[in-house]
């Protein structure tokens, strides 16, 4: 049985624009040659941390929603993750039906801010 994951990844903010789309499209790669389908992938933009990771006070973030039953491909690519240099920190996480009902609305729109 498929399951949904949400990996959110962080990317050193002194990359070029390039190297950040060169590094986002490397991991698109992985989820196609893996046959991963994927049901979103966006950037989430440029931020700034809560913390300095690795002397740096901010970051990119992207984040892909997936659907699989290989385990394994988690872990490969939670592996890939740790030993990109460009990857300042990752989380993956399992999502409940909640949130994908949530994730569905949020890609709607539906809760963006209305501007007066």
């Amino acid at each position: 049985m498929n399951k949904n994951y949400e990996t959110v990844f962080i990317i050193n903010p002194v990359l070029s624009e390039k190297q950040v789309e060169d590094t986002v499209k490397k991991y698109q790669k992985v989820l196609v040659s893996n046959k991963i389908k994927t049901i979103c992938d966006e950037s989430l933009g440029f931020k700034e941390l809560a913390y300095p990771i690795s002397n740096k006070n901010s970051g990119f973030f992207h984040l892909f929603q997936y659907e699989t039953e290989k385990i394994d491909f988690v872990k490969n690519l939670e592996t890939e993750l740790k030993r990109d240099r460009s990857i300042l920190r990752y989380i993956t996480v399992s999502l409940c039906k909640d949130a994908l009902e949530y994730n569905a609305r949020r890609a709607k729109g539906e809760f963006n801010k209305k501007k007066k």
